[in-house]
């Protein structure tokens, strides 16, 4: 499935139930963090930036649809 992320004037939008609001979301990521361990060598991440974000698929949660998703344009300040 080549489903992107909504962008400001986008959204999701399941194309079986109508859902708008609930999805699972499998996405690949690559990141590089930076790591600092206290003394206590707990491990807190500082700075992370993502190199690489892929979605593999998205699942409705109200209908279980899988690869039914589809992006749909925001309603504007108007509707």
């Amino acid at each position: 499935m080549a489903l992107s992320q909504p962008a400001d004037g986008t959204r999701w939008r399941c194309t079986l139930c109508g859902n708008l609001t609930r999805f699972d979301v499998t996405r690949t990521s690559r990141v590089r963090e930076y790591v600092h361990l206290d003394l206590a060598g707990e491990p807190a991440v500082e700075e992370r930036e993502v190199l690489a974000d892929r979605i593999e698929s998205v699942r409705c949660r109200w209908c279980d649809a899988v690869d039914q998703v589809e992006l749909v344009e925001r309603p504007g300040p108007d509707a």
